[in-house]
């Protein structure tokens, strides 16, 4: 379980294809103690340490996890967002993230706006259906704000700190992006979803 909050960003130092999946190994900054079998969300998605050697740390990609994420495009050179798992005890500043990427969503505008850029990012109807606007939302493993929401497209904002301290600095019109919504929210929708139908059918 992790919190939204990015600790560190990596570059990506190699890409390569394996019989099960993809292989992506980065090359974190000094101040990580980090051991094999670790979870760690890499730009939101809970990914194992499979090896460390130095600062190089390497994970495996399953063909599911490919197919819904950003996975596929990463390439060597590119920022990824880092955070390490939640532990008991720790301060919860973002909100709940499970590392459980629930797809992919596109910035199709963005606004610099004093100080702060908003987004405008299309996703599926069904990943629309589970962002509640002022809720929370994780975008590449970042804890978000939901500023707006309609029936194909929802909006954040990003302060300044976030923009220089997580790779959504660079973040530009086309970037695909990795969405888990809050789970808090699914519950309580799922919820008042389950009250509604049950009313309906003791009307019938």
């Amino acid at each position: 379980m992790f919190t939204g909050i990015i600790q560190k960003t990596a570059h990506v130092t190699s890409v390569a294809k394996t019989k099960t999946g993809v292989a992506v190994s980065v090359r974190v900054l000094n101040g990580w103690k980090l051991h094999e079998g670790q979870s760690i969300a890499v730009n939101g998605i809970c990914s194992t340490v499979r090896t460390l050697k130095g600062r190089t740390v390497a994970f495996d990609y399953v063909l599911e996890t490919i197919r819904k994420t950003t996975v596929h495009w990463w390439r060597e050179g590119d920022m990824l967002n880092l955070e390490q798992s939640l532990r008991l005890g720790d301060p919860l500043d973002g909100h709940v993230v499970m590392g459980h990427v629930e797809g992919r969503g596109r910035i199709d505008a963005l606004l610099a706006e004093k100080g702060e850029k908003l987004f405008k990012i299309s996703a599926s109807r069904e990943i629309i259906q589970g962002i509640i606007k002022k809720g929370s939302i994780a975008l590449d493993g970042v804890s978000l704000t939901v500023i707006d929401v309609a029936d194909t497209w929802f909006a954040v904002a990003l302060i300044p700190y976030t923009l220089s301290h997580t790779n959504w600095g660079k973040h530009a019109v086309g970037t695909i992006v990795n969405i888990e919504t809050d789970i808090l929210g699914r519950q309580r929708m799922q919820t008042v979803l389950g009250t509604y139908a049950k009313k309906k059918h003791r009307q019938r």
